[in-house]
């Protein structure tokens, strides 16, 4: 929309609006698709389109000569008016997206562009506002999201969607499940997933983390105590195992117990029973273990820091969780699941990310993961009180990595510059194989193909199965996608 639109005769035609709006009609506005209306330099409503009758249940009768805030009731009417921004800056806005209250009282997310009303001798007479019904968009939008979760873990990538299809025979199993994964991956909301599609899930589900207590209170909260088993001890206490009877107890951060610790752990593991502090008598404990690590406990085990009995005791079946620099096709979908998450919590009426802004979260390394990314977002929430997040929402962290980016030679911040960025990055990942990349891309084969050749990729000399394409290098750099591995030394072993 250009920043301003002149009218021929603008005195005569807003005296026509207020003296008789029936004379309003206009077959071209009646014709656009999107709502369009009109006000005067006082805010009152001078024309209203069929669309925008259509989009918010309201007659344009009972429209015109209302002030707009009292007809569209927008999330952004009284902090944040798109019109009154364009107004007093002169300039056009395009594309924000906001939510409109319609006559029935319902939320309806639209885009509005606006711009500076003008007569033909340049005075401003009003400003003229188009917006668009996003409704089917948010609905498809739901429906890929609600695609793309599962059992509140987001993701598209090759990983995650193979995460999926095992999770409901793992949670089958009553076998002793090892996660491992750095800090803030979702190594927790694993364990909740397999713990409630499982047949204990009408039990309790207790976590307990290892590495934040010292061996004698880790002790007495695992195993529970007996009155007198130590100072101040005046009566019983029920300890984690006893909690987690018939449920699952998980076990975070299992590679930073001691070695005394370890090895009451393991006789618990191999013998079903444990002895409070303080207690001749052992309980038998019926309870799935679920222990996870951001170590690899495998090397732990090698150097001689934990104990490789253990070590093949609790990971039965192993899940590795990738971090979220290697699934940056998730990023999205995740944005938009806390968006809904903090708009629910915070009763805030936020749409989403500007252009830029989710440039600058898709070329973020996140060495926090997950939890770093609902952090940034936690912190946009409280900077912007309705609309898009923009660039100058998101912390420092955030800005300043993109600010370093951009003084590199060549370095473009646009999201076709990023869209191609991560496709080369998953096709070299999977040593130029397009099916496996088409897969953590979360796209179609043929969508590839389309992405390569629009982009401009240049793509390996054999496509990672051997065929040969193009002559052009080989990537060099490949690995394959984390998945459930089952361990070999042990009996209750079974394969993924």
């Amino acid at each position: 929309m250009p920043a301003s639109v002149r009218l021929p005769s603008p005195a005569k035609c807003a005296n026509r609006v207020a003296l008789d709006p029936a004379h309003c009609r206009d077959p071209i506005l009646d014709s656009i698709n999107e709502g369009v209306f009109t006000v005067d330099l006082d805010w009152h409503i001078t024309s209203f389109n069929r669309a925008a009758e259509r989009i918010t249940g309201i007659r344009r009768e009972k429209a015109i000569g209302r002030r707009c805030s009292e007809v569209f009731r927008a999330n952004i009417c009284q902090d944040a008016c798109v019109m009154k921004r364009v107004l007093h800056a002169g300039k056009s806005a395009v594309n924000a997206s906001v939510f409109v209250v319609d006559a029935k009282g319902e939320r309806i997310p639209i885009k509005v562009s606006a711009a500076v009303l003008r007569a033909a001798d340049g005075q401003v007479m009003g400003g003229v506002e188009t917006f668009q019904d996003l409704r089917q968009v948010e609905e498809l939008r739901k429906a890929l999201n609600d695609k793309h979760t599962f059992a509140d873990i987001v993701g598209k990538s090759r990983a995650i969607t193979q995460l999926f299809d095992i999770l409901p025979q793992i949670a089958d199993s009553d076998a002793t499940v090892l996660i491992q994964g750095a800090s803030g991956t979702g190594k927790e909301l694993v364990a909740r997933a397999i713990h409630d599609l499982s047949p204990r899930r009408k039990k309790r589900f207790v976590a307990v983390n290892c590495g934040a207590l010292p061996d004698t209170l880790l002790e007495s909260e695992l195993f529970g105590y007996q009155a007198g088993a130590f100072t101040d001890a005046r009566r019983n206490k029920l300890g984690r195992f006893a909690l987690a009877e018939s449920g699952t107890l998980f076990l975070d951060e299992i590679g930073d117990i001691s070695p005394a610790m370890q090895v009451r752990l393991l006789r618990v593991l191999q013998e079903k029973v444990y002895e409070p502090l303080g207690s001749v008598e052992p309980v038998r404990a019926d309870v799935r273990i679920i222990a996870a690590t951001n170590q690899n406990l495998g090397e732990l085990v090698e150097v001689g820091k934990f104990r490789g009995d253990l070590y093949y005791r609790i990971h039965v079946v192993q899940i590795d969780v990738p971090p979220l620099k290697e699934r940056r096709g998730d990023i999205p979908l995740l944005v938009d699941h806390f968006i809904a998450t903090y708009n629910r919590l915070r009763d805030q009426e936020i749409t989403g990310l500007s252009p830029e802004a989710i440039t600058l979260l898709m070329q973020h390394d996140f060495p926090g993961n997950v939890r770093e990314l609902q952090n940034i977002l936690e912190h946009a929430f409280v900077l912007c009180r309705g609309g898009t997040i923009e660039a100058r929402h998101l912390p420092p962290d955030v800005t300043r990595g993109s600010a370093r980016a951009r003084v590199k030679p060549k370095r473009e911040t646009n999201l076709k510059t990023v869209e191609k960025t991560l496709v080369r990055e998953v096709l070299e990942r999977y040593g130029g194989n397009r099916a496996l990349a088409a897969s953590e891309l979360g796209i179609d084969l043929s969508t590839l193909y389309r992405k390569i050749t629009r982009l401009g990729i240049v793509t390996p000399e054999r496509d990672g199965r051997g065929r040969r394409t193009r002559p052009t290098p080989t990537c060099a750099k490949s690995g394959s996608a984390p998945v459930a591995k089952t361990s070999s030394a042990s009996p209750r072993s079974r394969r993924v």
